[in-house]
């Protein structure tokens, strides 16, 4: 991070998970801290590995310095030129070779996780941004989850969450999240549908200040199941759903065609998509916004954004991943901390 002393009263503390240390979360954490933009607007931290953070400044060709905490109210100490770091594993190369999903990488994210948490619960720091992590490592470390979105609402005990992928063209939540496409017709319920309805509506409105968000929501069959001849979700679980989303005020539409509405969506018709399924709603987002999306979790005690992919084994250790999509992450984390609308 670059600049000097900072007024810790001034700029909500962020902190940023390094995520995997096999992939490429510290290489993009590195290239993102030094955007002088950060230091204009947040205070950022890093929760990691020293000896992966080292790596990853070699690979960057980064001549900024790491300054080890022991504690996050040392950071109102930090100097220019350097990254704050609060160490809580100590990896070996083994542990975290390039490309490769390891045991004690999997138990390091799940701590660095579970740290981050815990300090935006108690208040110590305004918003968590992490980096990507992979799913087989923590599998393989026992910590059975099938995302960040699900182990984070679990750390702040709660199920109504909804996770948001969000460019400055396209906002899309989802119904389902990480589960197997054969799971999904029978996660697909009233209930489901109308409590995503909800908290998305609720999380638009204090992201954007707009009152009455105007929301499209997705059939789950093609052709909206074309009158029950390819399943009789649509007209029997997600339409009910929107009709009672409607009376609660909320401006929902649909059941809408996936395979048009997308077309309607990225013309600035609608404020927010509500899609069944993971592919469903990630694919076109992804597709106009894989460099600079925001992937966020509405309906949550805390602030957490994250980067919109995944730990990118092949391009791990060349230096070449984008910052972008973090950048944005901390962007919007540290306008929502300050109660600003933002501006994605």
């Amino acid at each position: 991070m670059q600049g000097s002393l900072v007024d810790m009263q001034s700029l909500p503390t962020i902190v940023i998970t390094m995520g995997d240390p096999s992939g490429v979360g510290p290489e993009i954490i590195i290239k993102a801290l030094h955007s002088t933009e950060i230091s204009r607007i947040c205070i950022p931290f890093v929760i990691g590995d020293k000896a992966a953070l080292e790596r990853a400044l070699l690979v960057c060709g980064s001549l900024l310095k790491i300054q080890e905490l022991n504690s996050v109210e040392e950071i109102g100490t930090l100097q220019k030129g350097s990254i704050p770091l609060l160490a809580i594993s100590n990896l070996t190369e083994e542990d975290m070779t390039y490309g490769s999903p390891s045991p004690k990488a999997g138990d390091a994210v799940f701590n660095y996780i579970c740290k981050a948490a815990r300090l935006c619960l108690d208040g110590v720091v305004a918003a968590m941004v992490t980096a990507p992590i992979s799913k087989e490592s923590m599998h393989r470390a026992g910590h059975d989850y099938p995302g960040h979105t699900e182990l984070i609402a679990e750390l702040c005990g709660t199920d109504n969450f909804v996770m948001m992928l969000a460019g400055n063209v396209l906002r899309v939540s989802l119904v389902t999240i990480h589960v197997a496409l054969a799971d999904v017709p029978r996660l697909v319920t009233f209930e489901q549908v109308l409590k995503t309805i909800y908290i998305t509506a609720e999380g638009i409105t204090r992201l954007t200040g707009k009152r009455s968000p105007k929301l499209a929501v997705l059939a789950l069959n093609p052709h909206c199941g074309e009158g029950g001849k390819f399943g009789t979700q649509d007209t029997e679980i997600i339409e009910p759903a929107i009709r009672a989303a409607r009376l609660k005020g909320i401006n929902a539409e649909g059941p809408l065609s996936a395979d048009t509405l997308f077309h309607f969506a990225q013309q600035g018709t609608y404020d927010g998509v509500v899609a069944m399924y993971h592919d469903q709603g990630l694919i076109p987002l992804k597709m106009l916004h894989f460099d600079d999306g925001v992937n966020i979790t509405l309906g949550l005690p805390i602030i957490r954004t994250s980067v919109d992919h995944g730990t990118a084994y092949n391009l791990a250790g060349s230096g070449f991943a984008s910052e972008k999509s973090l950048l944005a992450a901390i962007k919007m984390a540290a306008e929502m901390a300050s109660g600003v609308q933002v501006t994605i």
